[in-house]
């Protein structure tokens, strides 16, 4: 779905409304008047049934926005403002970092082919000829799917010369690459944690935004109020969603808060030089191939769904991690605080001691819009210890092999790369064919999100526009 919708209106509108409180100290008092400033605000049109419902569930995203799960959540009359002190004085967010909402999911009908009026009655009908089923008549002059003998297979629409018959999909369960989403028995989406690999397809596709992520925002603005130092990580792919240099992202940074300002892409340049050593180890030991490691959606399909690759997956740690290790060095009393448009990368922030707090570079456009931070007018900041620009080169798809190889020069042409740009089903089987000797090189570049980090499902900036920033960033980096 486009990263311009409604859903995410809304959901940036709470940020900054919440951010906003905790900036002032009135999060508790004035946490329970968002959902009915919101609802009162000139032009509005309620989405569900009435207003008192919309409210109801502007409360649940909230409590989301809070941190908190809410598949448990019902609106007993609590107020937010109780949450909002649980929020106060807790010391982590717990998992898992994916939630779903309950009375937000529109309990979609199963996915299903449809004939519509554009149907023209052909003498050819080449639907009702090729269904394999048998699951197509005409009657009175127009095509018609019998849904009891249908299986889905979508010949009908894929031979159909008027395009007369659409599928109608249940977006999230058709996002997810692993088949962890299924209906309840009252038809309402739900999360398989067992198979979830957090990569945020289900998040990103949901036009009723029932699939949320738990934020760290507030845990990170009340760590700053409370004295902490903080070190911003941002990753490659943040520096393309603001249409600003990288220079005037540091000055930004600076003016939001953060202490100091690290660049991912320099972990990225250690996770790349060390890639490359493990591979030629690895190769003379004798193994067919390696696969990048820097992707934790990645990573967790492996282990959930294809353990026999596991072997071959690199055991380099992701570029957080390293830049997390460069700020503690340096740093070792500051938080570090990872900003990036991954959602799996909040599910590996946990289980990192190196990093204190993951945020969304959605979540940190809340904090410029509270702020009135223009990053675009501001004025620039050097960074320090700029990235290569192989680093840079991780956000998009192809960028992480090709930084491996800039690492062996006297290989290139020698070990071949491979890419596959975005989990999805059937590339789930593409991996499951590399683990049983079917490849096409020695080194297997996975990425969960096609056309890479660019592409994320928390990003602010359209991935094509964000991409074509980016570049400009790497042209002026220095060469690896």
């Amino acid at each position: 779905m486009h990263y311009n919708n409604n859903a995410a209106r809304i959901k940036r509108e709470l940020l900054i409304q919440l951010i906003q409180l905790v900036l002032e100290d009135r999060l508790v008092e004035g946490i329970d008047r968002i959902p009915y400033a919101m609802t009162s605000e000139p032009g509005y049109q309620p989405v569900r049934c009435c207003v008192h419902h919309d409210r109801s569930i502007l409360k649940s995203r909230i409590l989301a926005r809070l941190g908190f799960s809410v598949e448990d959540y019902e609106d007993d009359g609590t107020p937010l403002a109780t949450y909002a002190q649980k929020a106060l004085e807790r010391d982590y967010v717990e998992g898992p970092i994916l939630t779903v909402l309950d009375e937000a999911c529109n309990a979609c009908v199963k996915t299903q082919f449809l004939v519509t009026n554009a149907c023209q009655g052909c003498l050819a009908r080449p639907c009702m000829m090729n269904c394999p089923k048998k699951a197509v008549s005409v009657v009175e002059g127009r095509a018609i799917i019998d849904k009891e003998k249908c299986v889905n297979c979508g010949i009908c629409q894929q031979v159909c010369p008027y395009h007369a018959i659409i599928k109608i999909p249940v977006p999230c369960e058709e996002a997810c690459p692993v088949g962890a989403i299924y209906k309840d028995s009252r038809g309402k989406e739900r999360i398989d944690y067992d198979k979830c690999i957090f990569c945020g397809n289900c998040m990103r596709e949901c036009p009723f935004g029932a699939m949320m992520d738990k934020s760290q925002i507030i845990d990170v603005l009340l760590a700053k109020k409370r004295g902490a130092k903080l070190a911003a990580l941002f990753a490659p792919a943040v520096a393309g969603q603001f249409r600003a240099s990288l220079g005037k992202l540091v000055r930004a940074l600076k003016q939001a808060g953060f202490d100091a300002v690290y660049e991912v892409a320099r972990g990225a340049d250690i996770t790349a030089e060390k890639e490359a050593q493990e591979l030629q180890e690895r190769l003379a030991a004798g193994a067919a191939f390696m696969t990048t490691s820097c992707c934790p959606a990645y990573v967790e399909a492996v282990h959930k769904h294809v353990p026999e690759l596991t072997s071959y997956v690199s055991h380099t740690r992701s570029p957080m991690h390293y830049t997390a290790e460069l700020a503690k060095q340096e740093y070792p009393e500051y938080k570090r605080v990872f900003i990036g448009p991954c959602l799996a990368k909040r599910k590996e922030g946990l289980s990192d001691p190196l990093v204190d707090y993951v945020i969304s570079v959605e979540e940190l456009g809340a904090l410029f819009v509270a702020l009135n931070i223009d990053v675009a007018e501001i004025e620039e900041e050097p960074i320090a210890q700029p990235a290569t620009a192989a680093g840079r080169g991780f956000a998009w798809s192809g960028g992480v092999a090709q930084a491996v190889l800039e690492h062996l020069p006297d290989k290139k042409g020698i070990i071949q790369t491979a890419t596959i740009d975005g989990l999805s089903r059937e590339s789930i089987k593409e991996l499951q064919a590399w683990a049983k000797g079917k490849t096409a090189g020695q080194l297997l570049e996975v990425m969960a999100c096609t056309g890479g980090c660019v592409a994320g499902p928390s990003v602010i900036t359209n991935p094509k526009v964000a991409l074509m920033q980016l570049k400009k960033l790497v042209q002026e980096a220095q060469p690896s």
